[in-house]
């Protein structure tokens, strides 16, 4: 299995690294700061410096892999349109190499509070986490006008720690019974698991840790 990590060098990137290569799958990590990050040494692991919104380099990068997986950041301000830009060129160049299954992370609150409404859109939403989350949305329509086999994994709030395996997911809206937060390191089990399971092709997906880790 070979796969290709966009937003390697961030929280949830760098275990999706690790994971991957435990795993003992060939990883590309690819970005801008990928030599200056502590990346793991290892002779399966890939570190490809270049720009996100090349064209040419994200399509040379993607060519030949079996999957995509996606951890793409940037800040809060709505200004920094990595998310949804970075997500425009990675579907357009993975069509072009024929590189169908991709993993990528959203957030929360493209999720549904109901049938009618997303989470995002309800009363009551922080403000302050709008401009991101309409960069999310942006990211999610564009997977969903594409031919690819995507999953959207919509997080809460994400913790920098290890995995515990021990947390419960649902198709398109929040888990009932979550504690919303989220291990990075199980965020990032969670799509190394569905990556090659494919349980939620075409989903969006809500995860959180059970109460008690």
């Amino acid at each position: 299995m070979q796969v290709i990590i966009f937003g390697a060098t961030g929280m949830v990137g760098k275990q999706l690294v690790k994971q991957a290569l435990y795993r003992g799958f060939n990883v590309k990590a690819f970005g801008r700061n990928v030599f200056t990050e502590d990346l793991p040494k290892n002779d399966l692991l890939e570190l490809v410096q270049g720009a996100l919104f090349d064209e040419g380099q994200v399509y040379q990068v993607i060519n030949g892999c079996d999957a995509v997986l996606s951890a793409l950041g940037g800040d809060f301000t709505g200004a920094d349109v990595t998310r949804s830009l970075g997500m425009k060129n990675i579907v357009a160049q993975m069509e072009k190499a024929n590189v169908k299954r991709i993993m990528a992370v959203g957030g929360m609150g493209s999720l549904q509070a109901d049938d009618e409404t997303l989470i995002m859109d309800q009363p009551g939403y922080p403000t302050k986490f709008l401009p991101v989350s309409r960069e999310h949305l942006k990211a999610l329509e564009f997977l969903k006008a594409s031919t690819l086999d995507w999953t959207f994994v919509c997080p809460p709030d994400i913790i920098n720690a290890e995995s515990t395996g021990h947390f419960i997911v649902a198709a398109d809206y929040p888990p009932v019974a979550g504690t919303n937060k989220i291990n990075a390191g199980d965020l990032a089990l969670f799509m190394l698991n569905e990556m090659e399971k494919k349980d939620f092709v075409q989903h969006r997906v809500g995860i959180s840790n059970t109460a008690g880790i």
